[in-house]
C-alpha cells in the first residue's frame, strides 16, 4: 500500500524522540512532504555534566537538518521532562493549535505501549487531537515492553545512514545504548527482514484514513 502525504507532523515528548521514525522522516522529506516536528521538552534536567544545559536545543536543530526538516518547521516547547502527566490539558491544547496550523495528513507519535510517562501523554493526547488523521506509533525500544508493529516502511541505505547521522548529532546523548550506530543498523535490518527487504522501520497502526477520491 502506498499513499501520498502532503503534510506530516512528528510528535515527540523530548528532543531526540524522532529517533524512532528518523528513516521515515528522511524518506518523506526526500519525496517532497512538508514535515513538521514538535518536541515538548528540551530536557534540561537530563543533560550530563560537562555540557551546557541548553545543548539539546542546538543538537536538535543539527539533527533535524540531517533529516531534511527546516528550522521553521521545528516547534519546541518547554514542558519539564518527566512531569508531562501533570500538564495533560495544556499539552492537548497545544496539540490542537498545531492541528489547526498545520492540518497534517500523517501524524507520527510514540507507540501506545510506550511506558515512559511523557511518551504516554503525547501518545494519548496526540490521538485525541488528531483523531481524523492517519496516526502511526513509532518504536522507541528502550521504553517498549510490547509493540504491535503491523506497519512496515522500507528504507533505502541512504535513509538508514540518515538515521545514524541524526543520532550522532546528539553529542550529549551518546552514552545511551540506542544511539549506537550498530544498534540502529541492526534494528533496521531486523525490521527489514520482517518485510523481506534489506532495511525498514516498524510502526503501530493507530488509525489509517484512506481517501477514496481521485
Amino acid at each position: 500500500m502506498q499513499f501520498s502525504v502532503a503534510r506530516a507532523l512528528v510528535l515527540g515528548a523530548h528532543t531526540d524522540d524522532e529517533y524512532g521514525c528518523a528513516g521515515l522522516i528522511a524518506r518523506l522529506a526526500e519525496g517532497g512532504t512538508e514535515v513538521h516536528l514538535a518536541s515538548f521538552s528540551w530536557c534540561e534536567e537530563s543533560v550530563p555534566e560537562g555540557f551546557d544545559r541548553t545543548i539539546l536545543k542546538t543538537e536538535a536543530l543539527d539533527a533535524i537538518a540531517v533529516l531534511g526538516i527546516p528550522p521553521e518547521r521545528f516547534h519546541l516547547y518547554d514542558f519539564r521532562v518527566r512531569h508531562m502527566p501533570a500538564h495533560r490539558q495544556e499539552i492537548l491544547e497545544t496539540l490542537v493549535q498545531l492541528r489547526r496550523a498545520i492540518e497534517p495528513d500523517l501524524v507520527l507519535l510514540p507507540a501506545s505501549s510506550d511506558v515512559h510517562q511523557d511518551h504516554a501523554v503525547i501518545a494519548a493526547e496526540g490521538l485525541r487531537a488528531f483523531k481524523h488523521a492517519t496516526l502511526l506509533g513509532y518504536e522507541l525500544p528502550m521504553n517498549t515492553i510490547s509493540f504491535a508493529h503491523a506497519c512496515f516502511v522500507e528504507l533505502e541505505s541512504r535513509h538508514v545512514d540518515a538515521k545514524v547521522r541524526h543520532a550522532a548529532c546528539f553529542r550529549s546523548q551518546q552514552h545511551r545504548p540506542y544511539m549506537n550506530p550498530d544498534f540502529i543498523r541492526s534494528l533496521a535490518t531486523v525490521r527489514g527482514l520482517q518485510m523481506n527487504r534489506p532495511a525498514a522501520e516498524a510502526f503501530e497502526v493507530v488509525r489509517v484514513m484512506v481517501d477514496a477520491g481521485g
